[in-house]
């Protein structure tokens, strides 16, 4: 590893543009997508801000870390799928839910009383085309300008990439999974 010098100053310009609502992508085959999206929630909650979150894939009764937690520091979280489609007995069935969830999530955004709506796994269904991308990109633009939306999942479409404001893809160096280690409590749930 090579030692940097630490800078001395600051190694750039404060933008001087118009605070507004962001729309953040967090794509990738790496692992963390999920994760950094609650910590934004959670930094949005901390400084007394409305956060909700949705998870396209989890079940309404999900109980993974982040419900348990959400539900402690009232951080409304809501599970609008059935499970991954390869778990899935009815896609048909799961495809509905999708959308149905779009819904939801689509009245909370427009509604604005949230300065943060996280969008999880919502890359799965936009991929099967069960939620239609147009109508998401649609509500994005036309969402209150102070509105803040994070989405998350793999092989973001290109036309959502354009859209946002920041776009991170985490890439897949190396992961346990492949070495034959199970997912476990706290790391994946």
């Amino acid at each position: 590893m090579q030692i940097e010098t630490p800078p001395s100053a600051t190694p750039y310009e404060k933008p001087t543009g118009e605070r507004r609502g962001l729309v953040l992508v967090n794509t990738g085959h790496g692992k963390g997508k999920s994760t950094a999206a609650f910590g934004l929630a959670l930094r949005a909650h901390g400084r007394g801000k409305a956060v909700k979150v949705y998870q396209f894939m989890k079940v309404p009764s999900a109980r993974f870390g982040e419900h348990r937690l959400f539900e402690q520091l009232g951080i409304p979280i809501e599970g609008l799928g059935d499970g991954f489609s390869w778990k899935s007995r009815d896609l048909e069935h799961s495809a509905q839910l999708a959308l149905d969830g779009w819904a939801r999530a689509e009245a909370t955004l427009r509604a604005g009383e949230h300065f943060m709506v996280v969008l999880d796994e919502i890359m799965y269904p936009l991929r099967y085309g069960w939620v239609p991308l147009e109508a998401v990109l649609a509500c994005l633009r036309e969402r209150p300008p102070h509105v803040h939306v994070v989405l998350t999942g793999r092989n973001a479409p290109a036309e959502l990439v354009e859209l946002a404001d920041t776009v991170t893809e985490m890439s897949l160096i190396k992961h346990h999974f492949k070495a034959g280690v199970p997912a476990q409590r706290g790391i994946e749930d």
